[in-house]
């Protein structure tokens, strides 16, 4: 057990002694505890004794309010059955089993007299019984009964199905004895107990014998309702309020659309009959249809039910995550419920304008009535003879108070300072504060993480203080402050949190609620957070602001919303950490004394002043602060050398210059003088002694002698003859000059520095440097700014035009001297200074070309380019063209950028720049006019998306500035990729969003050229629809063949893999995850995460890549291709994932020597032995080499590789050995295996030359001998070649026309399904209804099933007998009566397996609207099932239909995936019966044999030659009054019936087969010219009789010829041409024969029957093989070839919709497949192959099989026989792909079996995969699968004919009548609930049977 704390200091030594835990995680204000018994599901508090009870599965707790445990007690798992009752023994109740005890109630009983109080617990064993246990202790046992009888079944026996429950005591009729009972409500289980009401009143006191506690008597009240589960009540809170006793619960609306709604029912304490019982629709708006939660508290001082609502699924029970809190008046409610009882007693339950307002609920057979008006208020409890149970039709409106985007689960509320808050918790764990205003809308001002990821269970607790929420959630008990205030230290803080219930209780300086602030009551005393408008008391003033370091004053504080004070209330005045002053109050104004100078601390180093703070306090409370600022005018002074009188006079602070003492002041007066300058005086700023300007110029040459003369004013303060000096600061040093005073007559002085000669270091023209005057050591205030300008003419001026271009104050001259010449003041220059400067001096130009339309700017660099921009503004000419220079650009005499102008003509020439009158200067190379030409642009197309790169060549490309040479495509730019050369420039195109062609433009500048008759080509982006294969070894090399559109226009397609490093293996995920989370960098090929390689073009739809090699330690993230700028992921392609598989191994061909040579023997193979060769490659890849030549590989598999190698030894291409070396490459894997010689005879040892004599003459002889054998035999082997060689080529003829005729058909095909796809998918999709569906499936074969009949019955006992069978329905609905009774009756030997098929149909139908119900018999059925199956062979399990659980199975399977046949595989099914249907149609069909031509089936597959050829009939149509033809296309060989239906197949095509006409109703004529009109039928008196044979009529037999017109018309009644009819029966049809056989002739149509009646049996065999014999297998077997390979697609549709992972699978198989993993798991089955077969027969064999082979189960279409031959075939092959055995076939397998060989494999594939899948996703899905059974029960109940259904198995009662009764009666748990009686309850009002009642 794990307890948080919330003090810092517990926080803090918990960090310190242990490592950060999911403590940390949550918010600050919780205090939880972690319990045993997850979930848990109920809190409770006693306030009295302070303490808390905690129910959970199988444990209860007892805590202190501090959340200390006091007390532990274990509730389960203990020997239970839902289905059995208490007490549980092993041998009355085979079923029972270890169960979880699940707490379902948790209340308070207070003490009564002697009787302690106690803690009553209901758990969800033994039926719901309950107990009670010391409040003190619950570990103490107070009662329980140990062999509780019926009655004293309480709560739910289903963990999921809810309880609520509330302990009432009310007095017992005069005497005034007091009666403590319970009213409780659950929900329906539909396990155990069928019977017990939703709400029932339990006994707890007095328990007097034989009174027993928690019964339920007659004397105590019980809502009797009829269909229990049809409601499906989901109980959520019960309250008590004014004598009234409240439930909150949601249920199904029965009489209107089956949706859930939310009610609340309400019941008088009195009423022990429920006679008083109202219940009221509530409806909040916008959807919140299902209350989760639910909490009765104040609004606005009224009471008010606060109810957490969310939205169900499309008003399901299946709650969705949006939410709201909504509140509903209780006065509001009582007055509804008021009025709908007073109209359902007074007025029929009719409103005034007669619409119904109030009727009896939950089926009765009571009515509203109209009873006298006083009956409302005699009897407000209601009597016997008032209606009830009563229900408003209206419901009581609300709007949502809050909502939410997450489910939220739980509500409480408590009013602070007269505002209502309301808690809501989510399932997220997470609680809201929400503010609820007086109009009902509600504020979110806060949320408290309580629990992260568990929800909020709906019990929310206070405590007595309304301080503390306890909250419970899946595994902790929280406690949490209702609020924080506490946590806020200052005003500011406490305001902003915005809670509202906090505030800051100014006088004593916390943040705290309204109540705990002592003067809450006067005004300004509590400022409530939570009103924004509220501030702060804050000082609004403080006068003086800032004073004077050195004096102390009396300040004054001027305040808002000073609180009232008391006479005896003092309040101090506190500066920084100095001693409080007494405060005093004036108004709204305080005042006070500031600290003594002395007191203050020291002013900071730079700065003249210092800001304190200011407390106003009371007591040790801070009430309000503020700031006063401190000056000191010394620090003025100081902080301001330069102008010392300046700055203080000036300064913002109130200080006065003494210019004598040179000292700034606060005071008003200099001490020792009489002169103060200061700022009230007007002119104080031009008092100050200053230096304010030169006399003298401020242009100082360097190197020159110059004297310095200093203008000040106000120096005759001065009196004293203290010496003056000028300072002049010249690079941080200061040069001091003796200066001589003059005084003027204006009374300015002008000091004249001694002269001096200055330098300074810098090379550059001028420096400034600061200058002023000193007087002693004191310096003399100076003019800002004051500086002298001391400059070098040489600095930086390189020639004379730099020269001459300084301005002229300064000057500066060009000296031109002997040795040299340069820039100089003009009092340094010797000579005569230069009055022109040289001629203009060009070093460079750039570029030089220009296109002769200009616009390139030209850069010309050199010297003497001119002083100014106007020496050369007109003066540049390029090639002999004006050049206007570019103002912004010129740079005096070193840069002249000019603008070319456009030329003529192309020129070359010089540049020449011209300044003045100098000769011009004129440039060393020359520039050329050009014009630049594109000849050819390489490629001319390439996708929109970019990244093509264009070559263009051409002539002078590279003309003028390459910055601005530009390309465009269109309007697009092309970025140019490398340096630009004079022929050849390459770019990269962009990306657009348009196709076509666009011309392509260069830009030289202004210049623009184009490419003749050429424009580059935007396609579409290339698109990859398939890349085979799809796995590589990390080796690479494999080659990866694509197949797409637009591929050629692809430059530089590359394959890429992006990869990152694989840490150690024995690292698990999750610290992988922690080391990048750390960030701990793996360097892996430095930084390269991706590798690629380049692709092969092969053509515009094929292009082949490489794989890239991979290091082994890498994972492969992703793979693509890239191509140019378009990337296409390989998974985007086909939905599958690029694989890579670690390198194969190969094995040495010597393993035991590798080095040794491997000895092979010429005319055998070599064998290779390795490890995984071909999970990534096939035999066509690999290549296998012996020395120089090539081992042709002949067979690869996963562990051996063949190949046969050169008769003769090959040779080495290795020049260190003699013997070659074998190798094999598997694309870039390359394995050397060992070197390999071959054995020859020189191995052998000499022969001696006896010997070899004596064998030379044998050998001679046997020569001879055998040239004469092989003479004599090469003639006949000849002969046999020949005829070999012929067979050879018939095979490959046959081959290639068998491949010729697949693909023709297959062409054929898809061109009538394109047509017929635009009728499937919209109304062209014949899908059945629901009913249809279901009739079909549950009842196959019958013509009229009971889903279609009705309840014959004589209407005197109709009702009793319909009475009756609602009682027979109520009983099934008792588990146990159902499954004794179904058990019962597959025990007789009677009952067939027929009978079981159709008693298990009978009972989907009846339990149809109780689906999980239905479910809950079913699994327990099947469990039994395993069970037997178990000791005998489990593998056989679900095989055939041998019991009723089986063909339930069927049907349940059929109701949960009805809407996956129509929105999935409905579709891809239609698809392949229409693509059946077309290819049997094409060809020949025997009428009455049904074998054709075309077929998969071998046993139908006609077996001759039938002469046939299409004939097209002009079928005449009557569309309104328009005749139209219709071309038919039919076979000459089609009888007229088959030509009917091919004619209506096409007129009445996209018509569900139901609705169209009957062939056998019309008549087909045939009309040649105008009169000539013939009908035609099968069978007339011009048929064809031979001996006792007659052939039915064809259109061959009436030679109509190709085109004729006919027409359909009604079948008269005097025709009679057809002589057999056609029985339809679920879409099949069968030829029955009718007057023929009576003649002794027999039909045939293309075929005779071999069954000839005139041979004897016998031979009848005999014959049928030599009918056989006649045909060539070879031939038909093509036929079955050519169909299927036709076929295939359709089928591979088919398989892939039924078996695709890519969508999640249907809740109903993930929810069963899972069932069947838990009794593998549960029977210790661990034989996989087992589970495997299991889910086998469940799914594929029991359901898709029926529907492949019955498409007309699910489609309104036709099988014949032809189709349903097929449809065999194609079934077959699906289920053979399900099970677990190798798929073997031989030369003696079916031919049906040897079709679909090399398929099946890859179809186990897909089915393995899809139990895989499933089995790994997440289990859990039982809630989401009972959301489903509910909305299926709900969607399709009306269907359902369940009267008849119920007397259908009353038959089977009444027939083993006998057997049932006696089966009950000595059932232990079938006595306890008088089943036997209840059954003869049934028969006696079915039938009047005699009972023995």
């Amino acid at each position: 057990m794990l307890v948080s704390v919330t003090p810092l200091l517990s926080l803090l030594l918990l960090l310190l002694l242990f490592p950060p835990t999911p403590l940390l995680a949550q918010d600050s204000s919780v205090q939880w505890v972690t319990l045993r018994g997850a979930p848990l599901s109920h809190l409770l508090l006693d306030m009295e004794a302070r303490l808390l009870y905690v129910g959970g599965v199988d444990h209860l707790h007892q805590l202190s309010l501090d959340l200390e445990l006091i007390s532990h007690v274990k509730t389960g798992p203990h020997l239970d059955s839902p289905n059995c009752l208490p007490p549980i023994a092993l041998k009355d109740c085979p079923s029972a089993r270890p169960t979880h005890n699940y707490n379902k109630l948790l209340l308070l009983e207070q003490a009564q007299g002697k009787e302690a109080g106690s803690v009553i617990s209901c758990g969800s064993l033994y039926q719901g019984t309950c107990e009670k246990r010391s409040l003190s202790n619950i570990s103490q046992l107070l009662y329980q009964s140990t062999n509780p009888v019926d009655t004293q079944f309480v709560a739910a026996n289903d963990p999921h199905v809810s309880t609520v429950g509330i302990v009432l005591t009310a007095g017992s009729g005069v005497s005034g004895e007091i009666l403590r009972f319970m009213l409780v409500g659950r929900g329906f289980t539909g396990m155990g107990l069928g019977d017990i009401p939703p709400i029932t009143a339990r006994r707890l006191y007095p328990t007097v014998y034989p009174q027993r506690a928690f019964t339920q008597e007659d004397e105590l009240g019980k809502l009797i309702i009829g269909s229990y589960s049809e409601y499906d009540i989901h109980f959520v809170k019960v309250v008590a309020f004014n004598n009234h006793v409240y439930f909150l619960f949601s249920r199904r609306d029965v009489r209107s659309k089956m949706e859930y709604r939310t009610y609340a029912s309400r019941l008088c304490v009195s009423d022990r009959n429920f006679y008083s019982y109202v219940e009221v629709p509530l409806l909040c708006h916008g959807g919140y249809n299902l209350v989760r939660g639910a909490w009765l508290g104040l609004h606005s001082g009224k009471s008010t039910m606060f109810l957490v609502m969310v939205a169900g699924w499309t008003s399901t029970s299946v709650a969705t995550d949006n939410s709201a809190l909504c509140i509903f008046g209780m006065m509001e409610l009582d007055a509804m419920m008021e009025r709908v009882r007073e109209s359902c007693y007074t007025k029929g339950g009719r409103s005034v304008k007669g619409q119904e307002e109030a009727y009896v609920v939950y089926t009765l057979s009571s009515n509203c009535l109209t009873l006298p008006q006083v009956s409302v208020s005699e009897y407000p409890c209601g009597w016997e003879h008032t209606p009830s149970p009563i229900g408003s039709v209206e419901p009581l409106l609300a709007m949502p108070t809050f909502t939410a985007t997450t489910q939220l689960t739980a509500v409480a509320t408590a009013t602070e300072a007269g505002h209502t808050v309301a808690f809501v918790g989510n399932r997220e764990g997470r609680l809201h504060k929400v503010l609820v205003r007086s109009n009902g809308s509600g504020e979110v001002y806060g949320n408290v993480l309580v629990d992260s990821g568990s929800a909020v269970n709906a019990d929310l607790l206070l405590d007595t203080k309304q301080q503390k929420l306890f909250i419970l959630t899946n595994s902790r008990v929280s406690k949490v402050a209702m609020s924080s205030c506490e946590w806020n230290i200052d005003c500011q803080s406490c305001l902003a949190t915005r809670d509202l219930y906090c505030g800051w209780c100014v006088l004593e300086g916390k943040c705290c609620r309204k109540h705990e602030c002592q003067r809450h009551l006067h005004a300004n005393h509590w400022i409530w957070s939570f009103d924004s408008s509220n501030k702060c008391l804050s000082v609004q003033s403080v006068q003086p602001a800032n004073q004077s370091k050195d004096q102390q004053t009396e300040v004054t504080l001027s305040l808002s919303q000073l609180p009232v004070l008391t006479v005896a209330d003092s309040l101090s005045c506190v500066f920084h950490h100095i001693p409080p002053q007494p405060a005093f109050i004036n108004g709204t104004s305080i005042t006070c004394q500031s600290p003594k100078p002395a007191l203050l601390p020291l002013l900071p180093t730079e700065s003249d002043h210092i800001i304190l703070p200011l407390s106003l306090t009371f007591g040790d409370v801070t009430i309000s602060t503020a700031t006063i600022t401190f000056y000191d005018c010394g620090a003025v002074s100081r902080l301001n050398q330069t102008s010392q009188c300046l700055a203080c006079v000036v300064s913002v602070w109130k200080c006065s210059w003494c210019p004598l003492d040179q000292q700034c002041t606060h005071r008003k007066r200099c001490p020792n003088e009489h002169t103060t300058l200061s700022q009230k005086d007007s002119t104080g700023p031009t008092q100050c002694p200053q230096v304010f300007g030169l006399h003298s110029s401020s242009l100082i040459p360097v190197g020159l002698t110059s004297t310095v003369v200093l203008m000040a004013h106000n120096m005759d303060i001065f009196k004293d003859e203290a010496p003056y000096v000028c300072v002049v600061e010249i690079e941080g040093v200061e040069v001091n000059l003796a200066a001589i005073a003059h005084k003027a007559p204006d009374h300015t002085y002008s000091f004249t520095c001694s002269p001096h000669q200055f330098q300074y270091a810098m090379s550059r023209l001028v420096y400034s440097a600061l200058v002023f005057l000193k007087r002693g050591s004191r310096r003399i205030d100076a003019l800002p700014g004051l500086q002298l300008h001391l400059y070098n003419c040489s600095a930086g001026q390189s020639d004379c035009s730099q020269c001459r271009a300084v301005p002229k104050e300064y000057g500066c001259v060009w000296c031109t001297e002997s040795t040299a010449s340069s820039c100089v003041y003009n009092q340094s220059c010797a000579d005569v200074p230069a009055d022109s400067c040289p001629p203009p001096q060009i070093t460079q130009v750039w570029p030089l070309s220009s296109p002769l339309e200009g616009g390139v700017l030209v850069t010309i660099t050199g010297s003497n380019l001119g002083m100014s921009f106007q020496d050369v503004v007109s003066g540049v000419t390029v090639a002999g063209v004006q050049c206007p220079p570019q103002p912004e650009e010129y740079k005096i005499s070193t840069r002249v950028v000019c603008k070319l102008e456009a030329s003529e003509n192309k020129r070359t020439g010089p540049v020449i720049v011209t300044v003045g009158i100098s000769p011009p200067g004129r440039s060393k190379s020359n520039f050329s006019y050009q014009d630049p030409q594109i000849m050819d642009v390489l490629p001319d197309k390439g996708p929109r998306s970019g990244g093509s790169r264009l070559t263009i060549k051409g002539r002078q490309l590279l003309t003028g500035q390459t910055s601005q040479i530009s390309v465009f495509l269109g309007t697009k730019p092309c970025y140019i990729m490398e340096p630009v050369s004079e022929n050849l420039l390459v770019c990269q195109t962009l990306s657009t969003n348009q196709t076509g062609k666009v011309p392509i433009r260069m830009l030289f500048s202004k210049a623009e050229r184009t490419v003749p008759n050429v424009m580059f080509h935007y396609v579409d982006d290339p698109v990859i629809t398939e890349a085979m294969p799809t796995e590589s070894y990390y080796a690479g090399g494999r080659a990866i063949v694509m197949s797409g559109r637009n591929l050629d226009v692809v430059q530089h397609p590359v394959m890429s893999v992006w990869v990152e490093p694989v840490a150690v293996q024995s690292v698990k995920r999750r610290r992988r995850l922690a080391l990048l989370t750390a960030k701990q960098l793996v360097v892996f090929n430095g930084t390269i995460a991706t590798v690629s390689e380049h692709c092969t073009v092969l053509s515009s739809f094929q292009m082949t890549c490489p794989t890239p090699s991979l290091p082994p330690d890498v994972k492969v993230k992703d793979v693509w291709f890239q191509m140019d700028n378009v990337r296409v992921h390989y998974k985007s392609i086909k939905g599958k994932s690029f694989k890579y598989y670690p390198n194969p191994r190969l094995f040495p061909l010597n393993r035991e020597d590798p080095d040794a040579p491997y000895r092979f023997k010429a005319g055998g193979v070599i064998a290779v032995e390795g490890e995984d060769l071909t999970q990534a490659m096939s035999r066509q890849e690999v290549t296998a080499r012996l020395g120089d030549q090539e081992c042709e590989v002949k067979t690869l598999d996963s562990t051996h590789l063949y190949c046969e190698p050169p008769e003769v030894q090959p040779m080495s291409v290795d020049a260190s050995s003699m013997l070659p070396r074998f190798q094999v490459q598997m694309g870039n894997l390359q394995v050397d295996l060992g070197m390999v010689q071959y054995d020859t005879d020189s191995l052998l040892p000499p022969i001696p030359l006896a010997a070899q004599i004596g064998l030379g003459a044998g050998v001679a002889f046997i020569i001879l001998s055998v040239l004469i054998i092989i003479l004599m035999y090469r003639r006949k082997s000849k002969q046999a070649l020949r005829d070999y060689k012929k067979v050879l080529l018939q095979l490959e003829t046959l081959e290639i026309n068998v491949g010729d005729q697949c693909r023709k058909e297959f062409t054929d095909l898809m061109t009538e399904m394109m047509d017929l796809s635009s009728d499937v998918g919209g109304p062209g999709l014949p899908l059945l209804d629901y009913r249809t569906y279901a009739e079909r499936v549950f009842f196959p074969g019958q013509q009229a099933g009971p889903l279609s009949r009705h309840l014959d019955l004589p209407e005197s006992s109709r009702h009793t007998v319909e009475h009756g069978l609602q009682q027979l329905n109520n009983l099934l609905n008792n588990r146990l009566f159902l499954v004794r009774f179904i058990h019962t009756l597959e025990e007789q030997q009677g009952f067939s397996q027929r009978d079981r098929g159709y008693m298990a149909s009978l009972l989907t139908m009846v339990l149809h609207d109780k689906l999980e119900y239905f479910t809950e018999v079913m699994k327990c059925l099947l469990q039994d099932l395993v069970q037997q199956y178990v000791a005998k062979n489990p593998k056989l399990m679900l095989r055939r239909t041998e019991t009723v659980v089986e063909k339930m199975l069927t049907n349940w399977m059929s109701i949960c995936l009805y809407s996956f046949l129509k929105d999935v595989v409905g579709e891809p099914l239609y698809m392949l019966y229409r693509a059946i249907k077309y290819q049997v149609d094409k060809g020949p069909v025997d009428a009455m044999t049904g074998k054709a031509k075309r077929t998969l089936n071998d046993s139908h597959l006609l077996r001759e030659d039938i002469d046939y050829c299409t004939v097209t009939l002009n079928v005449l149509l009557k569309n309104e009054a328009e005749v139209q033809p219709c071309p038919v296309k039919v076979l000459d060989t089609d009888t007229i019936t088959q030509v009917k239906d091919k004619i209506l197949d096409q007129v009445f095509r996209g018509v569900p087969f139901s609705q169209r006409p009957a062939a056998g109703s019309l008549d087909l004529e045939w009309r040649s010219g105008q009169a000539g009109h013939l009908t035609l039928s099968d069978d007339d008196v011009t048929a064809v009789v031979q001996g006792h044979w007659k052939q039915l009529n064809t259109l061959q037999h009436y030679k109509l010829p190709d085109g004729a017109t006919v027409a359909l018309v009604p079948r008269s009644q005097s025709s009679s041409g057809t002589r057999f009819n056609q029985v339809f029966q679920t879409g099949e049809r069968t030829p029955m024969l009718e007057g023929e056989e009576e003649e002794g002739l027999r039909l045939w149509h293309l075929v005779k029957s071999s069954e000839d009646p005139e041979i004897p049996k016998h031979r009848k065999s005999s014959m049928r093989e030599c009918e056989r014999a006649k045909a060539i297998p070879e031939i038909y077997l093509t036929r079955l070839l050519s169909m299927k390979g036709t076929l295939q697609k359709f089928v591979d549709d088919v398989f892939v919709a039924i078996l695709s992972t890519k969508r999640p699978p249907p809740i109903a198989i993930r929810f069963f497949f899972d069932f069947l993993d838990d009794m593998a798991e549960k029977y210790d089955i661990e034989d996989p192959e087992t589970v495997h077969i299991w889910k086998t027969n469940s799914l594929p064999l029991r359901f898709w099989v029926n529907i492949l082979k019955n498409p007309q189960f699910v489609l309104d279409v036709q099988v014949t026989d032809s189709i349903d031959a097929i449809l065999s075939v194609i079934a077959q092959t699906f289920i053979d792909s399900c099970t677990t055995s190798e798929h073997k076939v031989g030369r003696n397998s079916p031919v049906n079996k040897l079709l679909y060989a090399r398929e099946i494999p890859r179809y186990k594939q897909l089915v393995e995969r899809y139990y895989s899948d499933i089995h790994s996703a997440a289990s859990g899905c039982y809630q989401e699968m009972n959301s489903t059974l509910t909305e299926l029960s709900g969607r399709f109940a009306s269907e359902m004919n369940s009267h008849v259904a119920l007397h259908e198995l009353y038959k089977y009662i009444n027939k083993y009548y006998d057997q049932v009764i006696l089966s009950l009666e000595e059932d232990n748990c079938g006595q306890k609930m008088q089943l036997a009686y209840r059954l003869q309850q049934v028969a006696a009002l079915v039938e009047n049977k005699v009972t023995d009642l």
